[in-house]
């Protein structure tokens, strides 16, 4: 049975603010927990089922507390709809993201994403796609709230994430370019009046900035731009819809970019 202190102890890292305070995030659901288990990441507390316990016993150290709930203290606990049969309490790792690690590869740039189910999935489509590093704003959703989270779907345990000042890492990059006498990785951003990623050349290195929901890339942010691009609408009428789900946008576009890869490679 979980104590009073317990269940409010958990209830309290629902919110922002306690995270930050105990530097503590909540995962829930079997899958996503077992990949945090299997992963780099510190679970220091497990609540499960007793049958989630018994079965998966081989996968928890002696590091880790575990303590089993029932279905009705799980709901008292769980941020989800339906309570799943296990809640972990994990350690809100420490990353980082050296500037020089930006000149080779792709970047995913966010700025500004306010949507928790946005910022998750893009942090999916990141991983299915390769990219393996993502720089977000600091007014994006935070990294570690429940739904995006949830919404990631174990691909925070691949996928690293820093929060920065978008304008000072673009200028870090261009003098570290600067400073080898190479060619500074090119910088697209997503806009509904760009170029066509079908009729776009990517370059070999570079970065894939998308913009807020609402009010897209930031004028900030805008003058970092190398190349305006956009996913061109084929719906052939003007009352067609006005724009893509942010999210969607994002998996259109490294779609595109690692089929050009990939062909090129060919």
């Amino acid at each position: 049975m979980l104590s009073h202190n317990t269940i409010s102890f958990i209830k309290a890292l629902h919110l922002k603010k306690k995270r930050n305070e105990h530097g503590l995030f909540l995962a829930e659901g079997d899958k996503l927990v077992r990949e945090l288990l299997n992963s780099d990441f510190v679970v220091k507390q497990i609540y499960a089922h007793a049958d989630w316990l018994r079965q998966y016993s081989k996968l928890l150290s002696r590091d880790i507390e575990t303590n089993g709930a029932t279905p009705a203290e799980m709901e008292r606990i769980s941020t989800l709809v339906t309570a799943p049969s296990v809640l972990a309490v994990v350690e809100i790792p420490e990353v980082t993201i050296d500037a020089e690690e930006l000149l080779s590869g792709y970047t995913l740039v966010l700025d500004g994403i306010r949507d928790p189910g946005n910022m998750g999935t893009m942090i999916r489509t990141a991983d299915w796609f390769g990219i393996r590093n993502i720089i977000a704003s600091d007014d994006c959703v935070e990294n570690w709230s429940p739904k995006v989270v949830q919404a990631s779907m174990g691909s925070l345990t691949r996928v690293r994430i820093v929060n920065a000042n978008l304008a000072e890492v673009f200028k870090d990059v261009a003098e570290i370019s600067t400073q080898k006498n190479i060619d500074a990785p090119a910088v697209y951003g997503t806009f509904m009046d760009g170029h066509s990623i079908y009729g776009e050349t990517f370059a070999p290195s570079g970065f894939i900035v998308v913009g807020n929901e609402a009010n897209g890339i930031r004028t900030e942010t805008e003058k970092f731009i190398d190349r305006r691009i956009a996913v061109p609408s084929f719906a052939g009428n003007e009352n067609g819809p006005e724009s893509l789900n942010a999210a969607v946008a994002t998996a259109l576009v490294l779609g595109e970019l690692r089929r050009q890869q990939t062909k090129f490679a060919d």
